[in-house]
């Protein structure tokens, strides 16, 4: 391009950047803002702007007399190729996709449960499989905790023959022994499979909760996992087990309901989130909202934030696995060496996480991760922290006995900070020259 083109071009974008930005599709700037709800809260917040951005499709290089050919994009022809079929998929037969096969058994809850940070669900559904025999005193139930995205599919069933994701360690003479055991699986509140969770139907209103669901913890799964537990007439659990996130619920089973839980198994769990995990998820649920049809959270009639949960999941899959794994499975090579490289999945280990958010996500609802993914970051069993919680589980019982039940919620707010964190000098004091302190004790606040 000519100098003077330049020149045209700069100021035309400068004169009339709305114009610019929507001209291919065929609308203002302001009618592209994120649809919302007449019943959604109105968030406040200050002058920083948030996702704000608007679509703008590819288009077709020109022909120049370039010094290079223009380089090509199939993973982006690919991505505008699967939100096209969306598109026509929601005008055809309505809100896509589904996260549940329906083969679960659906406990009702018409009892309102208030969560750990002010929220209410006036009633609730837990969704769940079994396997193996109750006896007659109930003593012999185990309940199994699922991982962030799991659903209560652990083991296959006659409903759903498909194998599940502990399917080796379920069954007869199996680590959870179903000859010995009863076996339950539920599918966490605030999750897309069955259970009570943002895609779900609010009550109140007949629409989609979307991002009107409250905020919730994962104590709050457990609490709605044991009026499960109630109904059923389980007084007395032989276990709680759960691996990642079902080891946290695990513990917070034991925590909450010690006289009920006669043992508790947790792999690879925590009693609180650490501050490297919570800045990951913290990042893969920026990236989803960042996706223009994430919409804050109102997409259920639309497309789904497809693009948003692919890179958050490619983001998180490169937290499950290690440095010297992805050397002794993909080192630098890359899925063909004789082809010029490209900015689109080159090397093997780029082509399999590819793979993997391509492979997820439509499998899970958006609102679900990022609802589900701060529950496990707000994750903490310390004192201080459950004694806070209690207090303000308290306040909030009180003030919903006071106003006779009602249970709609104030609107939200959230102030943020002008300026970006700046660490000030001697706000942490480090001996940088000393020795480092580490100790394999736990926090002295998590031990009781």
């Amino acid at each position: 391009m000519s100098a003077s083109r330049a020149a045209v071009s700069a100021t035309r974008i400068a004169s009339n950047p709305a114009k610019q930005f929507s001209r291919s599709w065929g609308r203002p700037l302001s009618a592209a803002r994120p649809h919302r709800s007449a019943a959604a809260p109105v968030c406040h917040h200050s002058s920083r702007q948030l996702h704000t951005q608007t679509p703008r499709r590819s288009e077709a290089p020109v022909a120049t007399d370039a010094s290079n050919p223009a380089m090509s994009f199939p993973c982006l022809d690919a991505l505008e190729s699967k939100t096209a079929t969306l598109e026509a998929r929601s005008l055809a037969s309505g809100p896509e996709p589904s996260y549940t096969s329906g083969a679960t058994e659906v406990y009702h809850c018409k009892d309102p449960l208030l969560l750990d940070w002010g929220g209410v669900l006036p009633e609730f559904n837990i969704a769940y499989e079994s396997w193996g025999e109750l006896n007659a005193d109930k003593s012999n139930a185990i309940l199994l905790h699922t991982g962030l995205s799991a659903s209560s599919h652990a083991h296959s069933t006659e409903k759903n023959p498909k194998a599940g994701w502990w399917e080796k360690f379920i069954g007869p003479g199996g680590c959870l022994d179903t000859n010995k055991y009863h076996i339950i699986c539920t599918n966490v509140i605030g999750g897309c499979y069955g259970s009570t969770g943002p895609s779900s139907i609010d009550p109140a209103d007949g629409k989609n909760y979307a991002t009107r669901f409250p905020i919730l913890t994962l104590n709050d799964m457990v609490r709605a996992q044991f009026r499960l537990l109630d109904g059923l007439g389980i007084n007395q659990l032989y276990a709680s087990v759960g691996a990642s996130m079902g080891g946290m619920q695990s513990l917070a089973a034991g925590v909450h309901f010690p006289s009920r839980v006669g043992r508790v198994v947790s792999i690879s769990g925590c009693a609180r989130s650490h501050p490297y995990s919570i800045a990951m998820r913290h990042t893969q649920r920026q990236v989803l909202m960042m996706d223009p049809n994430w919409a804050r959270g109102y997409y259920y009639d639309r497309v789904p934030p497809h693009a948003g949960m692919k890179l958050a999941r490619e983001i998180a899959t490169v937290t499950y696995r290690s440095g010297p794994e992805w050397e002794q499975r993909f080192g630098r090579r890359r899925a063909d060496p004789t082809k010029q490289p490209a900015l689109c999945p080159d090397f093997l280990i780029e082509t399999y996480l590819d793979h993997a958010g391509e492979k997820f996500c439509l499998e899970y609802d958006a609102n679900s991760l990022l609802y589900v993914s701060k529950a496990m970051d707000l994750f903490d069993l310390g004192a201080e922290h459950q004694h806070a919680t209690a207090l303000r589980r308290a306040e909030r019982s009180d003030s919903l006995e006071a106003a006779g039940g009602d249970f709609s919620s104030s609107t939200c707010s959230l102030d943020l900070p002008e300026t970006p964190y700046v660490e000030q000098p001697g706000q942490t004091p480090v001996d940088l020259n000393g020795p480092i302190a580490t100790s394999t004790a736990p926090p002295a606040d998590l031990v009781k």
